[in-house]
């Protein structure tokens, strides 16, 4: 049978080193170009047509939850899994809404990351043991809404409620409204909480 061909997309030089150096030491799995910017990944993915294509969840100028529809453009079953640096249940949640077919951290081991190549190669989803029970942790808990998702960023960037009312054009009770419903939502009680939360959830992105 031929190798299963891999296309790996992540800026950090370190992890990209590290999962070649894995990769090498498989005869069924190839991997084939590897790039540092999501825009170059997704140039080769369209020349390549990799069996699996790993990308790092966030890039300088771009966060792979928000591109991976184009993936989809190019074929019905691009075969992504997410590398990301932690496992944040917001983020797991909509990359697989999007499509991704799995999700890894990266301090996976290096047998689970062959793992996950061969389970998404062979048409299934890849989801580890310890992310899957995070996910289950948090089943049934209402979406913010997109103004709700917003006061939690201006939360996490430290901007008062009176300070946020100003920001979005509304009086301070209406935000302080809004606070409530974000802090039922996620579990919490107050806004430090909610920050917290917020961060180690992936709730909200404090690198873009």
């Amino acid at each position: 049978m031929p190798p299963i061909n891999v296309l790996l997309i992540e800026s950090q030089p370190i992890t990209r080193i590290g999962i070649g150096t894995v990769l090498a030491t498989e005869s069924d799995i190839k991997l084939i170009a590897e790039a540092d910017t999501a825009a170059v990944g997704f140039d080769l993915f369209k020349d390549l047509r990799p069996d699996v294509t790993i990308i790092g969840l966030r890039f300088p100028d771009s966060c792979t939850i928000d591109d991976l529809d184009n993936y989809f453009v190019i074929t019905p079953r691009p075969n992504v899994i997410v590398l990301a640096d932690h496992s944040g249940d917001a983020e797991i949640a909509k990359a697989l809404k999007k499509g991704a077919a799995g999700y890894i951290c990266k301090d996976v081991s290096p047998s689970e990351l062959v793992d996950a190549i061969r389970t998404v190669a062979a048409g299934r989803k890849y989801i580890p043991d310890d992310i899957a029970q995070i996910l289950s942790q948090n089943l049934g808990q209402e979406e913010l809404t997109p103004t709700e998702a917003n006061i939690l960023r201006m939360i996490v960037g430290g901007m008062s409620n009176k300070e946020i009312a100003f920001a979005l054009d509304i009086s301070e009770n209406t935000v302080k409204t809004h606070n409530q419903n974000i802090f039922s939502k996620i579990g919490v009680s107050d806004r430090t909480s909610a920050a917290t939360t917020a961060i180690k959830r992936g709730l909200v992105r404090v690198d873009l």
